[in-house]
């Protein structure tokens, strides 16, 4: 007997020292995917690929397929599947293009990464200690890479502002803004509540970061992401009643900084007030308020099942797809005034046109289950990573924002990366309250992993 337990012990260890090391790998990988988005896309995708593989393979040594009836998984499935089945194009003639079902077949990637975030390389407070630290410094690297780019004229790289007057940070077009952004107070809420109520100094210098990190944005000279940053002023404030004054004294100065650019400058001026005026004025004329139309249109003639991935980029310039919408007042839509790009800058309407109604239904339901999950708990204990967390996933969602295209790795990489650190925080919050209040655990965690978050 005791040679038994003793075999069934070493058995016992052997077996979590393979999961170490699977998991050590996975969180190798995974933790290259932000700084591959930096500045190496082929690193984010092998990073992310490596990290599904090394998921599935652990999964199935461990014959646990929990993970695969997580509510919000089995929603991004049926989008998924039905995507998936709008873009065969021997299924559907309106199908847009055969490269289309193969970029609609590998979408899933982006969700498994997301999961095995959430159920595996996430689970430990370590974990996701780190994790909060690489995102808080690309968020720091941006900012700082803009100023330089400011005060020097180039950045690091040597690139200058974009033609259009905005400052690129560390790339070399204008995506520094949006990042920025989605970033900003998953950076900044935690060391500024850390350091809130610990006398007068430390709550002027909490207050200096903020206004220095809202102001940053304004810099930048990005219209959506300005506003994106004053949505997430304005949530922060909801979920922490002593961040209300800090967000008006930052909204102020913002605005003070905003006049100010004409004298200290101009090109960010003309990009945020010249620029946007305009464009308000003559939204439907302008080339966003034409590609959202354009993509609508094409949503409605196929409303059952749209035109597959992609079927906006490959289709939009047929002359069929410029009738306008007649019914809102909206005029015909026209190429010349922008209203074809790559992508329909909107999520929902992507779905819609690549998916119809469907799809953009599924999509919803997803963006909803995700909301919920993020949400739950914050309100009677708004830890301050998870709230940088949520605001992060309300900016990326937020339906009135220009997008990049759902689920491409620039930008989305960042949102599943941020969306598997917030649901592996939820579920280390609910475990807590489970615990705390004697049920069961919730979840599923290694043995040898602690339960804290």
């Amino acid at each position: 007997m005791r040679a038994e337990a003793r075999a069934e012990a070493q058995a016992e260890a052997r077996t979590a020292a393979q999961t170490d090391r699977l998991r050590a790998m996975a969180l190798c990988t995974a933790f290259l995917v932000p700084l591959g988005l930096l500045h190496a896309w082929v690193l984010a995708e092998v990073g992310i690929g490596l990290t599904d593989l090394l998921f599935l393979i652990e999964m199935a040594r461990r014959r646990d397929l929990s993970w695969a009836r997580k509510p919000w998984f089995i929603a991004a499935m049926l989008w998924w599947v039905w995507l998936v089945f709008c873009s065969d194009p021997l299924m559907f003639t309106t199908a847009s293009w055969r490269l289309g079902l193969v970029e609609a077949v590998v979408v899933i990637r982006m969700l498994l990464f997301a999961v095995a975030l959430q159920h595996w390389v996430l689970t430990t407070a370590a974990s996701r200690r780190f994790a909060w630290w690489i995102l808080a410094l690309s968020c720091l690297w941006i900012g700082l890479e803009s100023w330089e780019q400011y005060l020097t004229g180039r950045n690091i790289f040597g690139d200058r502002r974009f033609g259009d007057g905005a400052l690129t940070g560390p790339f070399f077009k204008p995506r520094a803004g949006a990042l920025y952004a989605h970033l900003l107070f998953l950076a900044l809420l935690p060391p500024l509540m850390a350091i809130y109520g610990k006398g007068r100094v430390w709550q002027i210098a909490g207050l200096a970061l903020a206004v220095l990190g809202v102001v940053t944005s304004v810099l930048i000279g990005q219209r959506s992401p300005t506003i994106l940053v004053a949505l997430g002023l304005v949530t922060a404030a909801f979920f922490y009643p002593q961040f209300r004054r800090i967000a008006v004294i930052a909204a102020i100065a913002a605005v003070a900084f905003l006049a100010a650019t004409p004298i200290i400058s101009p090109r960010t001026y003309a990009k945020l007030i010249g620029e946007t005026s305009r464009q308000v004025a003559h939204f439907a004329l302008s080339p966003y308020g034409q590609i959202w139309t354009r993509g609508t249109v094409m949503g409605l003639a196929s409303p059952l099942h749209g035109w597959g991935y992609n079927g906006y980029r490959a289709l939009c310039p047929q002359p069929r797809f410029g009738a306008g919408l007649p019914e809102l007042g909206l005029a015909p839509t026209q190429l010349a005034l922008g209203a074809c790009n790559l992508h329909p800058h909107s999520y929902y309407i992507q779905s819609f046109a690549d998916a119809g109604f469907p799809g953009l239904i599924l999509f919803v339901i997803l963006i909803a289950i995700w909301f919920k999950t993020l949400a739950s708990g914050l309100l009677q204990k708004p830890d301050p990573v998870r709230a940088g967390v949520f605001i992060g996933f309300f900016t990326f969602v937020w339906p009135f924002e220009t997008t990049d295209a759902f689920p491409t790795l620039y930008m989305l990489g960042w949102f599943f990366f941020i969306l598997g650190l917030g649901l592996a925080l939820a579920d280390a919050s609910a475990n807590i309250i489970a615990e705390r209040a004697g049920s069961p655990d919730p979840g599923p965690r290694l043995k040898s992993e602690p339960n804290h978050a």
